[in-house]
């Protein structure tokens, strides 16, 4: 996190100027571009400004390699050759390149994440939520988002096919645009191209802010759920919600987790024993697999039991008791097979 005051966020009115480089672009200049309009000015035309359309809001931007624009530009990214915050430089290609404290060499995004990410973060959230949790959202998403940008755009491991970084790639014009068209062509394309890149950055960023935001609240629903039941092994949650990333984090020993599936039906999931496994902690029971409602009641003794998978992971009643009842059972029933009772 910035241990300055960023240009533009110590005065909200303050016109600013943001410049990167023309030509070939990637994910960590147009990621880097996405997160200076949220902090900066969300309400504006993140698209129209790199088409040259005029806004009415204070951040300009532009794609040259121009030295007389890049002296002009307030705050510039991945172009230049400096790296000084204070003057708003964000450039990493030079051979003393910014790392991070593991080694881990940034890129333009990661840079502009860390001065201006957290302000991006507050701007894109859209429910009240207290300072802790927007640091929060801002650390889940630089180990999540930015340092895999980092990394790829440094060379230190690709993001993989359909990755980030794969999108922003093809939003490149082909390599005989110019041939094919003419050189104004090829630049209007270009600019075009980026415009779609970071089009798609930017919902990319809100989406991913927006779950990290409802992860964070599911984790205080689990926690407090946990801590309000009878029996550790079944977790009760009144709404359904991710529950397994927190299970596993703080190594709950929940076995099955009962929650509303629609209007007229409750699950109980499976716990498996390693995160994102297929096995389970418990299996349900080996009678009630592939049964539905009336055998399935039949053989569990629940009236309103709906169905449970062959697989033996998953199961559902029609309410929230017939579940909490299945629950039970299936860990009782667990229980006398290893006694032999």
């Amino acid at each position: 996190m910035s241990e300055h005051t960023p240009i533009g966020l110590e005065n909200e009115t303050r016109a600013v100027k943001a410049l990167t480089h023309s030509g070939n672009f990637h994910a960590d200049e147009t990621l880097g571009y996405a997160i200076l309009h949220y902090a900066l000015a969300p309400e504006g035309d993140l698209r129209g400004r790199v088409l040259g359309e005029p806004g009415k809001d204070r951040l300009t931007f532009v794609r040259t390699r121009s030295p007389d624009r890049i002296a002009e530009a307030d705050i510039v990214f991945d172009v230049g050759g400096v790296f000084d915050p204070t003057k708003g430089r964000y450039d990493h290609h030079m051979k003393d390149k910014p790392l991070r404290e593991d080694g881990t060499p940034y890129s333009a995004a990661g840079l502009l994440w860390k001065d201006y990410g957290l302000a991006a973060v507050r701007n894109i959230v859209k429910t009240l939520v207290d300072e802790a949790t927007l640091t929060a959202i801002w650390q889940s998403l630089d180990k999540s988002l930015i340092i895999p940008v980092d990394q790829d755009d440094n060379g230190v491991a690709k993001m993989g096919k359909l990755s980030l970084a794969d999108i922003v790639s093809a939003c490149s014009p082909p390599w005989d645009t110019a041939e094919l068209y003419g050189a104004e062509e090829a630049k209007k394309r270009e600019s075009l191209g980026f415009a779609n890149a970071a089009t798609a950055v930017a919902a990319h960023l809100v989406n991913m802010v927006d779950r990290v935001r409802a992860s964070l609240k599911a984790a205080n629903r689990v926690v407090q759920a946990y801590e309000a039941a009878e029996d550790k092994r079944i977790l009760l949650m009144e709404t359904g919600m991710p529950t397994e990333k927190v299970i596993f984090e703080r190594d709950l020993p929940v076995v099955y987790v009962v929650s509303p599936a629609g209007p007229e039906q409750w699950n109980v999931k499976a716990i498996p024993p390693v995160r994102g496994d297929f096995g389970q902690r418990v299996s349900l029971p080996e009678a009630w697999g592939g049964l539905e409602k009336k055998a399935l009641a039949e053989i569990s003794g629940v009236p309103d039991a709906v169905f449970a998978h062959p697989a033996r992971f998953i199961c559902g009643a029609g309410s929230r008791e017939g579940a909490l009842k299945m629950a039970r059972l299936a860990l009782e029933i667990d229980a006398s097979l290893k006694t032999g009772n």
